[in-house]
C-alpha cells in the first residue's frame, strides 16, 4: 500500500554513527518522525522507555512476536530488537516521513514489506577509526568490542543491497549527505504524487 510519507530506514555496524546523525537530522527536519523500536536490552545511559527504545521483557517480546505485530525483529548483539508495522503505517498515513534505526537485517526484511522504502547503510572510514570509537564510548568490556567489531565486518558485506551508502568520516559532511538523501527522495515522482494527490488530479497527471 502507497502512503503520502516515506519511509527510510538507516542500517550500521555498532559505532559507526547512527543514531548521532539521525538525533541531528530529527532536530533539523520537523517532517522526518522516528519510529521508535521495542528491544529486550536494558536501558543505556539518559534513554528512556518511549522515547529512544521500548524496553520489554522476554516474556512480552514473545507475546509480541505470536501477535505477530512486528515488521521485522532481529537478534543483534545477543539482544532482540523489533518494529511495530502499525506504528510505521500510522506516521506514514497521517503523510510523516518516518525513519527508522535497525540492523542490516531488519532493514532488508523491511524492503521486502515497505518496497517504497529507502534503505541507508553508514559506514565507518576505517576499521581502526570504528573501533576507536567504541572504546571511547566507554560502554563496552573488551570482549564486547571485539564481538561487536566481527559483527560489523559481517554487517558491511551486504551494504550492496542498500540504496544509499553515506561514508561517516566528517560528521557535518555525513550529516548533510543524510540530509540530501530525505530532500531528494521527497522529490521523486513516485513520493511526490503520493504526497500531492490533489495537485496531480488537478493538473490531469495519472
Amino acid at each position: 500500500m502507497d502512503y503520502p510519507g516515506n519511509l527510510f530506514v538507516v542500517a550500521a555496524p555498532s559505532g559507526a554513527g547512527k543514531s548521532s546523525l539521525v538525533k541531528a537530522l530529527l532536530e533539523l527536519d520537523s517532517r522526518v518522525q522516528p519510529s521508535v523500536s521495542h528491544t529486550t536490552r536494558a536501558p543505556r545511559g539518559q534513554e528512556k522507555h518511549g522515547r529512544e527504545y521500548f524496553f520489554a521483557s522476554q516474556q512480552e517480546f514473545d507475546a509480541m512476536v505470536a501477535a505477530d505485530a512486528f515488521v521485522e525483529w532481529a537478534n543483534v548483539h545477543n539482544q532482540r530488537y523489533g518494529t511495530s508495522k502499525k506504528a510505521i503505517e500510522e506516521r506514514m498515513a497521517q503523510g510523516a516521513d518516518v525513519i527508522l534505526e535497525i540492523d542490516f537485517q531488519g532493514a532488508i526484511q523491511i524492503k521486502n514489506i515497505f518496497s517504497n522504502a529507502v534503505c541507508i547503510f553508514i559506514l565507518p572510514p576505517s576499521w581502526e577509526e570504528l573501533r576507536s570509537r567504541l572504546e571511547r564510548r566507554g560502554e563496552d568490556a573488551p570482549d564486547i568490542i571485539d564481538m561487536r567489531m566481527r559483527n560489523a565486518q559481517a554487517e558491511v558485506a551486504h551494504v550492496e543491497k542498500f540504496d544509499f551508502v553515506i561514508i561517516n568520516e566528517l560528521f557535518d559532511r555525513a550529516l548533510f549527505d543524510l540530509k540530501a538523501i530525505v530532500h531528494s527522495q521527497r522529490l521523486k515522482f513516485s513520493a511526490q504524487r503520493r504526497a500531492r494527490v490533489e495537485t496531480f488530479k488537478a493538473l490531469n497527471i495519472p
